[in-house]
This record gives structure tokens, sequence and C-alpha cells, in this order.
């Protein structure tokens, strides 16, 4: 089966990449960089030729609120149309658990308008809404950092290893078209302070971890709802503690 990964040469793009080439199936890594352009549609057509299933993993360049709303508006609207024309059967997307929930993230609404425009595209879709990734546990503690004290919010966290989320959107890619959302998750659920001061121990980060359940994730509050499954969710099998031994500064 042809498969086509907008985004593929990102970090779940690749991991995604290889793990359906093992599988047997024809794999094409679509980039700016390999001359595809979603916001253009330059190369869109000739990549799609042949196609049975696409996947969607591209990220704005930007996360400033208009211009990561114009980029998957534009990217998605592009993307459907091609693969209306080139008879691509499935199209599969990579979303965020909770978006509908935190509406002061610009982000999120951003990839609220990307999912309407899937589910009107007329072509059958799968969308994988996952939780945030382990891998930017560091980037969130910088992100709320000021004077070498991290604020962060109690509220409920579940993070997922890229690793786990790139092989259950690997298999959400293969399966059947299922014209609706599916949830992935990480296999711990815990207050975000929590993890946020487990990584920084793992790391030996002196700073200090200050719990306010007021603080902001990316300029919206969280509570227990707000990042986290609410119903059932495929769940990955890489816990912090497994997943931290398996990076750069665990192993040396």
């Amino acid at each position: 089966m042809k498969i086509v990964i907008i985004g593929g040469t990102g970090r779940i793009g690749s991991k995604v990449a290889e793990r359906l080439r093992s599988k047997g199936h024809d794999v094409v890594q679509s980039a700016p960089s390999t001359g595809v352009d979603t916001l253009t549609g330059e190369g869109l057509a000739e990549v799609l030729a042949g196609a049975q299933v696409v996947l969607d993993v591209s990220n704005s360049p930007s996360f400033e609120p208009s211009a990561v709303l114009s980029f998957f508006e534009r990217s998605t609207a592009n993307l459907i149309a091609a693969e209306r024309a080139a008879g691509v059967g499935h199209h599969v997307a990579l979303s965020i658990v909770g978006i509908e929930r935190s509406p002061d993230n610009g982000y999120f609404r951003a990839k609220v308008a990307q999912e309407n425009l899937v589910k009107k595209g007329g072509v059958p879709y799968t969308i994988v809404r996952s939780t945030q990734f382990l891998e930017f546990l560091g980037g969130i503690a910088d992100e709320a950092t000021v004077d070498k004290t991290i604020t962060v919010s109690s509220g409920a966290f579940q993070p997922i290893a890229a690793d786990d989320v790139a092989t259950l959107v690997a298999e959400a890619t293969i399966g059947k078209a299922e014209n609706q959302t599916i949830e992935i998750a990480g296999p711990e659920k815990k207050p975000m302070s929590d993890f946020i001061s487990e990584y920084l121990a793992a790391t030996g980060d002196s700073r200090k971890v200050v719990v306010d359940p007021d603080a902001k994730y990316f300029g919206a509050r969280v509570d227990d709802q707000a990042l986290v499954p609410l119903g059932s969710a495929k769940l990955g099998k890489l816990d912090f503690r497994t997943w931290n031994t398996q990076q750069p500064q665990a192993a040396a």
C-alpha cells in the first residue's frame, strides 16, 4: 500500500515511516524540503498519485495564533482537495487531546479548525488525538521558568512517549477509516507538577517547582479535565521512568 506522510521528515513522521516500512508498505516522506508544500499546493498532485492513505503529521513553523491558524486552514484545505482529486481512500490526522476544552490556547483553536476541515472534507478519515509528548517536558519546564523557579499547574497530565505515538498512529494509518476521532495517551496520569518534578530530578536540574492551580499552560489554565482523555483511550507502554532510561542524558 502506498502511504504518503505529510510532515514525514519530522519527529513523529520519521518514526511512523520506519514502522510502516517494516510492515512492507510503500512510504513516501514528504515535506517542503522534498518539494511538497501543502501551503502552496506544490508537488501535491505528483506525490499523491497512486496513494491509498495520507497521514498528516505536519506542523506550523510559527506558533503565533493567527499564523498557526492560517497554516492549518490553508494546508489542510489544499491537502484534502488534492486527496479527492487523487482518489485517496483514507486521511489520517494527528491532533491533540482536549483542544476544544482550552479556547484560550491559540494553537489548540487552530487544531480544532484543522479537525473540522478534515471531517467535512469528503475523504474517509481517522483523527488520532494524542496527549502531550514526554519529550516536551523540558520545554514545558523552560516555558514556566522565571528566575530559576518553575510555576506549574497541579492539573491532570498524561504524557505519552513519541515512540508510542508513532506505533499507535501507524496502527491507525493501516487500519480502516473510522470517520471518527480516537484518543491516545501515556500509561500514567498524575499532576503536571509531579511529572515536571520527576523530570528535573532525573536530569539533575536544580530549579525549584512551585505548584499553582492557576498556572497557565501555554496561555491556558489546566484543570483535571483539560489535557487528558475523558473517555476511552489507547494507552502507550512507556511510563516516565522507562522512557527516561532510554534518553541520551540517562545513557551518559
